[in-house]
């Protein structure tokens, strides 16, 4: 990511107006030589690859080698390296990299650190930001019942928090670090090469996780509201109830 930053990016077409570009490809490419390597025998399911190894493999790899492109693309360095392992129905391993500050963020599915300089550091939950990210993007699933857009225009979401929108799911990661006080989003996000990495780090380091309703995560409508403490999170349900109304 960061040898290919600010050079002219090949680019290829997805869909709904969607790209990668070469370095998607040269940084997945990269993530799955050391995964196959290690563990030849696993699947892998890759963002811009798709899914790869045996059917019915026990564990699956999630690889999202640029979250963020289209921010990687305007020569922003928010962007995120997200790889997740899944063995049966949990993650039972994460990292999300952040290339450009020189962090890797990472769990073994019981406790939640972030690397420096090769130095590990707990991660610890806050919600004294008050800074809230919240999803744009599309798709919308659940829109008109529910679209993050309205957050913004619920007046008991400005007198409480302040809205952020990073577009990469590196800011999920930084509610299990204590620099955002939660995150929302709609979408199915099981199995997501996106959202994994970030799920499996926040549910790790204590946080509050569900779907946008406060539902258990992967039911109901979907969605994700991830906050650093139980009143962030009853706050925004009672906020999101009022928007969706």
């Amino acid at each position: 990511m960061r040898a290919m930053y600010g050079t002219s990016l090949t680019r290829f077409a997805k869909s709904a107006g969607d790209f990668a570009t070469a370095a998607d490809i040269e940084a997945e490419k990269a993530i799955l030589d050391v995964i196959r390597a290690a563990r030849p025998d696993d699947a892998v399911t890759g963002e811009e690859s798709g899914r790869t190894g045996r059917d019915g493999a026990e564990r699956m790899w999630l690889v999202d080698p640029l979250c963020g492109t289209l921010n990687y693309a305007a020569r922003s360095m928010l962007v995120a390296v997200n790889v997740a392992l899944r063995v049966g129905s949990a993650i039972t391993a994460a990292a999300c990299a952040d290339p450009f500050a020189g962090e890797v963020f990472w769990t073994d599915g019981a406790r939640a650190y972030v690397r420096r300089e090769g130095a590990d550091e707990p991660l610890t939950p806050s919600a004294d930001t008050r800074l809230v990210d919240v999803n744009l993007d599309p798709p919308f699933p659940n829109a008109p019942a529910f679209h993050a857009a309205r957050l913004l225009a619920e007046p008991g979401f400005a007198a409480r928090f302040r809205p952020r929108v990073v577009s990469t799911t590196l800011a999920v990661t930084w509610v299990a670090a204590g620099r955002r006080a939660a995150y929302v989003t709609d979408g199915y996000l099981r199995d997501s090469v996106h959202f994994a990495s970030g799920i499996a780090l926040c549910r790790a380091a204590g946080c509050v996780v569900t779907g946008i309703h406060g539902e258990p995560l992967h039911t109901g409508a979907g969605g994700l509201v991830v906050a650093a403490d139980r009143e962030t999170h009853s706050a925004l349900l009672e906020i999101i109830a009022r928007a969706d109304r």
